[in-house]
This record gives C-alpha cells, structure tokens and sequence, in this order.
C-alpha cells in the first residue's frame, strides 16, 4: 500500500490536536498588556511576563476549534466566517458569470491575441499582486482571482500551480517587501515608536529583489511545464484540474464574442476595479465586498436574461464548488484559537525576547528574523503579529545598537515569507484548495524558492545593519 499524503482538511485538523497537546507542556504566561492609543490594541509590555493558571485544551476544545474559527470576536482581521462567506458569494459570481459564456469568449480572445507572448502575462500580473501587497497587504481578497487566473494559465498550456503561484507568490512577495502597507509596516512601526517611513529604501530593495527572484522562478518553472506537461508538479490532476475549471468547454468550439458577452466582461472586470478600490482607498473589508458580488451577479444575470430560477441554481451551484474552501478557512484558524485559549503564545514570545538579548548587531537582526519567522508559524496574522511583538523586540535594539526601523524589516520580511507556506494562514490554504494543489505538492515547488528569499532577506538586512 503506498503513502498517501493527507488532505488539506487532515493537516490542519492534525495541527489542532498538536498544538492543543503542547498546551500541556508549554508553561502558560502572559504579558501585561496597556492600549496604545495610535493602534487602538492592546499591547504587551516588556518585562511583564509572569506564569499564570494553565489551561490545557482537551477533547472539547480540539472539537469545538474549528467551530470557534470561524466567528472568533478577538481576530485582529476578518473573522473567517467573513472570509468563508464571501468566498462563497465569489463563488456564486463566479458560477454567474461563467454561465453566460462571457469568461470562455474572453479568454479565447486573450489568448489569440497572446499568441507566442503568454509568458509575458506573468511578470506583468506578478507585479500587480505585488503592487497590492506592498501597498495594502492583499491577502484574503487575493482569493476572488484565483477562479479568474488559473483558467487563464490552463488555456496558456501551463498548469494550475503557474495560476497559484502568480497570486500567492505575487501578493505575497509584495507583503514580504511592504513599503505602506497599514496592516504590517505601518502598525509594527508605530508599535516600534518610529515613522514608518523610516528603513523604507531597503524595503523597496527587498521588494525589488525577492519579486525578481519570484517572477524568473515561476516563469522558468511555467516555460518547463508547458514544453513538457509531465514536468508539472500536479501532472497526475493535471486532467481534473482542467475539468474543474474550464468545466469541460470545447476547445475546438469558438465561442462568440457577443455584444451581451463584451457587456458581462466588462461588469467582471469593474466589479474586481471597485473591490480593490474599496480596499485601498475606501476602507471595505469583506461585508462590503461580499455585497457588491451579489449585486454584481445580479446585473449579469439581468443583462444574460436569466429566470429568477436559472440565476439562483446558478449561483448555488458555483457556491458549492468552493464550500470546501471555506471550511479550510475555518479550520486553519482554529489552530490560533487552540493556542490562544491554552495560553502559549506569550510565553512563546518570552522565549524569544530572551533568545536576543545582548547579541552583537548583526547576530541580533539574523536571530531576531529567525524569531519573527518561527512566531509568524504561529500568529499568521501580520497586524497581530505586530502588535503582539514589537513592543517587546524593536526596544531590545536599542542595546544591541540596531535601529528599530531594521526590526520592523525582519518582522515583515519574516512574516511575509512564511506567510507564501504557512498551513495556519487561511489565505494560503483556501488558495491551494481554489487550485487543487495538494500542500505537499506547494512545497515541493516553493522550498527551493524559500532559500533564494531567505538569503535575499538575511543578506539586506545584514547590510542595513552594517551601514546604519
């Protein structure tokens, strides 16, 4: 009987019960903690640590994690029940829009147009996604796009891993190399007490690097697939996948560019321009956005001249292909409920404050990344991270003679680097699950790519310390 690796839904499942084990062996502590009325959190205060009552997670917590995930209240981001809906209404859209033949016309049209230049697209997309993590940490709305990119990859004659990577990779790299994101540099420096605009040149250098690095990886990798298909990591799904997200069109059949069909694409397209417009400028988060693809669906299916019940089985129909989605969502951050509940996470924090203090400089950056990544493991959220390290670490630079701006690097560089793999990050998850990319298949693809950026990273901020 061969090995088979256990599904998403096993792997997070299986984190639950580790993590709540440890709540058994791990000393429960905590911080004092004081608001910080900039950040409008509460926050730890160094040297307050001190054990306290355990709370060891049993039988009932393990069971009841996944459930708490979805709606616990203390998230510092969306709770997952708002993700999990929205993904769904996406989903929805999507099932919409792709009934009026208007997303097989245009990627016909695309990819006549394309012909012999289709690599071009990713570098080009790349830097798009990267553009919206750097600017405001494009992470669960990064989701809405994976339905859009892969078919586009598939008809490209790349594979479903080139249409994740693109996304995951993109965004992620941009959080990784954050110039003004407000959800992780902007709240980790004010949580340092310096301007966020302070160390801002080297985050611009590590961005332009670590997406370099990216885009040749991906376009090597996606050149190899589509010269042999059998050199795909997911080459054994490769006839599923297709399946799943061209639903089985005919590729020998042309597909009408109508005028009704030019009017839906153009709805598509407006409708992911306002989302990304309310996210960066208007301050939406996911009620907002979950509306206005309902609202969007209902304009497509008025245009395509739909009955009220072809629209509605429509729509249900293209929710429930990503319901397993969103139940991945919910798990995932069920593993940070457990932890929280069993009272870990400070006392992993405590650890860590100890583990730098009275390191040279250039020791203390390179641990205090070490650090950040091993913590990111566990707060996969960049904005709780922040406020949960940062008034504890950026002052224990002072003593090592490190300028706090270079810890606010290590924390996002750390956080943005685990967060292109991390089992716990709902984002990751749920885009893996969107492109039926099994998790030990994702890593095969990223480790190489994680040493390149780790050295990138290790190397920028050793030279950022040297040169302050």
């Amino acid at each position: 009987m061969t090995f088979k690796f256990p599904s998403a839904y096993t792997i997070l499942f299986g984190l639950i019960v580790a993590v709540a084990i440890a709540t058994w062996f791990v000393p429960a502590g905590e911080y004092d903690r004081v608001l910080n009325e900039t950040l409008g959190r509460d926050v730890p205060v160094p040297g307050t640590y001190k054990e306290v009552e355990p709370n060891p997670q049993g039988f009932e917590d393990i069971v009841l994690a996944p459930i708490a995930g979805f709606f616990d209240p203390d998230s510092y981001e969306a709770r997952a029940i708002d993700v999990a809906l929205f993904v769904l209404i996406i989903g929805g859209f999507l099932g919409i829009v792709t009934k009026t033949g208007a997303i097989d016309a245009g990627i016909a049209g695309a990819m006549s147009r394309l012909r012999g230049r289709e690599k071009w697209m990713i570098p080009i997309l790349m830097a798009l996604f990267a553009a919206g993590g750097t600017i405001y940490g494009m992470a669960e709305e990064s989701l809405a796009f994976y339905t859009l990119i892969i078919p586009v990859m598939i008809a490209a004659r790349y594979d479903a891993v080139t249409g994740v990577a693109i996304i995951m990779l993109g965004a992620g790299v941009g959080t990784l190399g954050s110039t003004i994101n407000p959800f992780a540099t902007v709240i980790a420096a004010n949580a340092a007490s310096v301007p966020f605009t302070d160390g801002i040149v080297l985050r611009f250098v590590i961005l332009i690097l670590c997406w370099l690095a990216c885009v040749v990886y991906v376009m090597r990798y996606a050149e190899k697939v589509r010269e042999n298909p059998d050199y795909s990591i997911v080459a054994d799904r490769r006839v599923s996948n297709e399946e799943h997200f061209l639903k089985g069109r005919d590729q020998s059949e042309v597909v009408e560019f109508t005028a009704t069909r030019k009017i839906v694409l153009l709805i598509f397209a407006l409708s992911f321009a306002v989302m990304i417009w309310g996210v960066s400028a208007g301050g939406w988060w996911m009620a907002r956005m979950s509306a206005l693809f309902i609202v969007a669906a209902i304009l497509v299916g008025v245009i395509a001249r739909m009955s009220e019940e072809e629209f509605t089985d429509t729509f249900v129909d293209g929710a429930r292909d990503l319901l397993g989605v969103a139940l991945v969502i919910g798990i995932a951050r069920g593993i940070v409920v457990v932890m929280d509940a069993g009272k870990m996470t400070d006392t992993i924090l405590f650890w860590a404050e100890g583990a730098v203090s009275g390191l040279p400089a250039i020791a203390f950056i390179n641990t205090m990344f070490g650090l950040e990544v091993a913590l990111s493991f566990f707060v996969p959220s960049s904005s709780g991270l922040a406020v949960l390290t940062m008034p504890i670490m950026a002052p224990l630079a002072d003593f090592a003679g490190v300028q706090r701006d270079l810890v606010v690097t290590a924390y996002q560089s750390a956080s943005g680097l685990v967060n292109l793999i991390n089992p716990t990050f709902a984002v990751v998850m749920g885009g893996l699950a969107l492109g039926r990319v099994p998790y030990e298949r994702w890593l095969r693809f990223m480790w190489p790519l994680l040493v390149i950026l780790t050295i990138i990273i290790m190397g920028s901020i050793s030279a950022g310390t040297l040169l302050n």
